[in-house]
């Protein structure tokens, strides 16, 4: 495991507050009892109350004793011990605690785990201390915090991999590990800001590729939505703070909207006897930069900025579902409902456990505004997750709780089965974390959750192994459909299955969701394990019928004739009747051992020659160079500010995987040869490396003065009519005065798509070509550079 401390003797350096939590705002407000400014144990001890306070006004037991015996343990356990800021460090255990009951509603045990989450990892203290103070089951979460503290990834990838399995197997014991594990990242990223820029990139990227969309997969709603916007804010300052004040610019716009919207559905209501609230909500400057790049599209060019909530108590708890449609009634006698936005979560909750009614609705203004019908408990799982609202939290967490439940099952599965390669591992888990589901029906017309994009066989291998590992086809909406067939929702999926049918090594390459894959690899390296087994015996009788033994030579020789690269495989190939036993290959065995050059050792060099380390050492490296060991002698300085301009270019490198131009928000990242490459901080690639790779991430800037040329591309989509190409260039080089490197444009059924290479200075350059383009009569999509 690796601490992220950069300087001996100092707490994890992003822990450094630079924000407050609302607790932290009373305390820096409290005054002490003589009107002077509050000392530091007044601080500690109001910041504590304060938790104290929230605690007891939850609807859990009271079981303020053990929290206070917590608190005081942590206290002591960090005495002395301060963070950067020069706060003592308890504060931040305190606010961690502060986070999982106020905000996720979480109890004692939580609470008292949250305290004491540091103790372990930073003290001279156990975790055998810890349970004979606190008992098994907070020593068991502290535990699990511990094995994954310092952040999920370390400095190599197989490290990074294997601590992500760690949180995985801790979370399938107690969810609570992982809840608090959230809060405390939470309050990590609130305390980011006195970082250095480069620490910033990898403690958000890393936050941005696991922690929020596990946060999404948990249910927790409102800290997923948080988590994005810290990452955003401090990738990309910029775009962050631009969007801020526009959304602060339209408020006044948005509000008068919102009141004029909602003043007749609160008569309808009304008159319907409903106890409830109406709520606005603003997307998160996250979501609309998110939609921003998907559509290519300016911030005023997005309408659905603002949705409307209307949350209710049921007059009868098992009646709400039948109320969400009362209401979506007789609001849509007073607007037109959108015919294909009706989206109905009621009867089929998402795979996090959330639930509300969606409908759109054409406002009087003529503009579509989202309207989410929900009851309090719905909304109160929507905002903190059903993973941490089991009976009040502080019950047991069983196999069977709904759909979280089966996807604990599921990671059970993955972990049960030990990975060849942990980054493979950590690949397949996210394929869950991120997919958005659809909703399939067995022929029986029981549901089935599955992520988009899956397919046939995936579906029979979420019905059963057995299922899937014998299937030939399967009928979907009763047509015979391939096993590659992908799924839509709505559809009856019915599996045919043979017991002559066996896995197949290219169904890998079809199946998309965690646990086919998972399964399907499982099950061929079993058989190819069998296999080994069976030509091994079989090789063996066969020297010994011709009275050979089974030396390292002969079995050297016998690789080199079947063209085998070592015994193991030779052993899968005769035991899969790809090599025979036969006398051609006692003859050719024999010859070659009578050979007057040597005997066998004239191989040696041959062999040596085509060892596969050297090339599989090489083939790792050019294939996927990331999956090597931190250089252990840096030349580079990481905590400095590396400038890109006309003098230095030279010196970095510049992969395809983004092609990134002046004007881009970009970074450094330390290649296994001590160079530099540039790349855009929200290229696919350059995310994987701040997750995986977080130390070797440098702070880079452009520092270009227009002197120097850069290629990029812009995509275009236009009603296809005569003058169209002409006007495009009259844009691009009459206009603008760019210059043109090469134009590609197809037209098919009136349609007529294409890509517009040119120099330019920067992206500012490109946004003005944008603009132009978007201008020209027919244009229908102009992309910002691919």
């Amino acid at each position: 495991m690796t601490n992220e401390n950069d300087d001996i003797g100092m707490r994890k350096v992003q822990d450094e507050p630079v924000e407050h939590t609302q607790s932290d705002a009373k305390q820096a407000t409290a005054q002490s009892a003589d009107g002077q400014q509050p000392t530091e144990d007044e601080r500690v001890q109001a910041a504590f109350q304060h938790l104290l306070d929230t605690y007891l006004a939850s609807p859990h037991r009271k079981k303020i004793d053990i929290i206070n015996k917590a608190f005081n343990f942590a206290k002591q356990a960090h005495k002395g011990v301060r963070r950067l800021s020069g706060e003592p460090y308890i504060m931040h255990p305190i606010a961690v605690a502060q986070i999982a009951c106020e905000e996720i509603g979480l109890g004692s045990t939580s609470i008292c785990a949250a305290l004491l989450h540091d103790v372990v990892e930073d003290t001279d203290y156990t975790i055998e201390d810890i349970e004979n103070m606190f008992g098994a089951k907070i020593a068991q979460i502290v535990d699990g915090l511990t094995k994954i503290s310092g952040g999920i990834f370390g400095e190599h990838a197989s490290a990074q991999a294997e601590n992500f399995k760690k949180l995985l197997l801790t979370m399938s014991e107690d969810i609570r590990v992982i809840l608090i594990k959230m809060c405390d990242r939470l309050h990590n990223m609130r305390t980011l800001d006195s970082q250095p820029a480069n620490k910033q990139y990898k403690i958000a990227g890393e936050t941005l590729y696991i922690y929020a969309p596990l946060a999404n997969r948990l249910g927790l709603n409102k800290i997923k939505t948080e988590l994005e916007d810290l990452s955003f804010r401090y990738e990309h300052p910029q775009e962050y703070d631009r969007i801020k004040k526009k959304l602060s610019f339209t408020q006044q716009e948005r509000d008068q909207l919102f009141s004029d919207f909602t003043a007749p559905i609160r008569e309808a209501l009304d008159k319907m006897q409903l106890k409830y609230e109406i709520k606005a909500r603003v997307k998160s400057p996250y979501s609309i930069w998110q939609k921003m790049q998907a559509k290519h599209v300016t911030f005023e060019e997005i309408y659905d900025i603002l949705a409307v909530r209307i949350i209710f108590t049921p007059k009868q708890r098992d009646d709400e579902i039948n109320e969400c449609f009362n209401i979506y009634v007789a609001i849509s006698k007073i607007y037109k409902s959108h015919p294909d936005r009706l989206r109905d979560w009621l009867n089929h909750p998402k795979a996090n456990g959330y639930q509300a009614l969606h409908v759109t609705l054409m406002s009087h203004q003529g503009q579509w505004i989202e309207v989410q019908i929900r009851s309090d408990r719905m909304n109160e799982i929507a905002e903190k997750g059903f993973a941490a609202h089991w009976k009040y939290k502080e019950t047991e967490i069983t196999e069977d709780e709904g759909e979280l439940g089966e996807w604990l099952s599921t990671i059970k599965e993955i972990l049960d089965d030990p990975q060849p390669d942990a980054m493979d591992f950590l690949d397949a888990i996210k394929l869950n974390l991120f997919a958005s589901e659809i909703f399939v029906f067995t022929p029986k017309g029981e549901i089935k959750t599955m992520p988009t994009g899956s397919t046939a066989l995936d579906f029979a291998f979420q019905i059963h192994t057995f299922l899937g590992s014998h299937c030939i086809g399967a009928k979907v909406n009763h047509k015979l459909v391939p096993l590659s067939h992908k799924l839509k929702s709505g559809d009856q999926v019915e599996i045919l299955t043979s017991k002559s049918q066996h896995v197949q090594p290219d169904w890998v390459n079809f199946a998309t969701t965690a646990k086919a894959k998972a399964k399907i690899q499982a099950i061929l390296r079993r058989d190819a394990r069998e296999k080994q087994k069976q030509g091994e015996s079989e090789l063996s009788q066969w020297l010994q019928d011709h009275e050979l033994q089974p030396t390292s030579a002969i079995l050297d020789k016998l690789c080199n004739i079947c063209n085998q690269q070592k015994p193991d495989e030779l052993f899968r190939a005769i035991g899969s009747q790809a090599v025979k036993l036969d006398d051609t290959l006692y003859s050719q065995l024999t010859t070659q051992s009578s050979s007057k050059s040597g005997g066998w050792k004239r191989y040696v060099p041959f062999l040596k020659h085509n060892s596969n380390k050297k090339n599989d050492k090489a083939q790792k490296e050019t294939v996927e160079k990331a999956k090597t060991v931190e250089p252990t002698q840096p030349k580079t300085k990481k905590n400095v500010v590396y400038a890109v301009s006309e003098a230095t270019i030279h010196q970095y490198k510049f992969p395809n995987c983004c092609h990134p131009i002046p004007g881009d928000d970009i970074l450094g990242f330390i290649d296994n040869q001590q160079n530099i490459e540039i790349h855009r901080r929200d290229c696919p690639v350059a995310n994987k490396l701040k997750a995986s790779y977080g130390n070797r991430i440098l702070d880079a800037r452009w520092n270009m003065h227009r002197q120097m040329l850069f290629t990029a591309k812009i995509a275009i989509k236009a009603i296809d009519r005569p003058g169209m190409l002409l006007d495009i260039a009259n844009v691009i080089s009459g206009q603008m005065n760019v210059s043109m490197q090469q134009i590609t444009i197809k037209a098919n059924d009136g349609i007529c798509e294409g890509v517009l290479e040119m120099h330019v200075y920067d992206r500012s350059d490109c946004e003005k070509i944008i603009h132009q383009l978007k201008q020209v009569k027919d244009m229908q999509e102009v992309s910002e550079p691919i």
